[in-house]
């Protein structure tokens, strides 16, 4: 896939700013996911994908071929996203209390799409709170986990993305891990399916 990516980027460089569109379709539904996890909000992964790849292209011609493309944009995406963490202030958060209710939270305002299995359902709340949970780390344990699990891309290409030595990704993978596992401790058993 690099050497189509390096052709189509070369290309590029000559002119054709169509071969840009083929390196978009290879990467844009891997890094709205990434965007969409680190953010959480559909709109904003959405324009911070484009925002991405708009700067790579602007920035097309600093590109060093001898590397991964994915790299390199997943890089400028995942600072992107970490500038706009740190610029927004959360409006409200999904276990606040909404006001005028008989103790309701803003989870029982969600539309539901379609009845679903308990089960299933306790699978959705877990995997929801969990993705709340990781939301709530600091930025650079975010992205980190976000990268390694849910990506699942290798320690060194998270390093060379995040521009951080091999051994502080460690470090940054461990402790994020640790900081998720102590706020899942602190869910209440009601929270987790009544299972710890």
């Amino acid at each position: 896939m690099d050497a189509i990516v390096n052709k189509r980027i070369k290309q590029v460089l000559n002119g054709n700013q169509d071969a840009y569109t083929e390196i978009v379709d290879l990467y844009q539904a891997r890094l709205y996911q990434v965007c969409y996890r680190m953010l959480g909000n559909k709109h904003e992964a959405e324009d911070i994908t484009q925002e991405a790849f708009l700067r790579a292209f602007i920035n097309l011609h600093s590109f060093d071929q001898k590397r991964k493309f994915s790299t390199w944009i997943f890089r400028i995406a995942t600072n992107l996203c970490i500038d706009r963490i740190r610029k927004k202030k959360p409006d409200y958060h999904l276990d606040a209390q909404v006001p005028g209710t008989d103790g309701l939270d803003m989870y029982s305002q969600i539309a539901a799409s379609q009845e679903l299995p308990v089960e299933q359902l306790e699978k959705m709340e877990m995997q929801e709170r969990v993705q709340y949970e990781i939301s709530r780390l600091p930025d650079k344990y975010r992205s980190v986990i976000v990268l390694k699990y849910m990506e699942e891309l290798p320690l060194q290409e998270i390093s060379e993305i995040l521009d951080l030595p091999l051994g502080t990704v460690k470090t940054r993978i461990h402790r994020g891990r640790e900081a998720l596992r102590k706020q899942m401790s602190q869910l209440p058993m009601t929270e987790v399916g009544g299972k710890r």
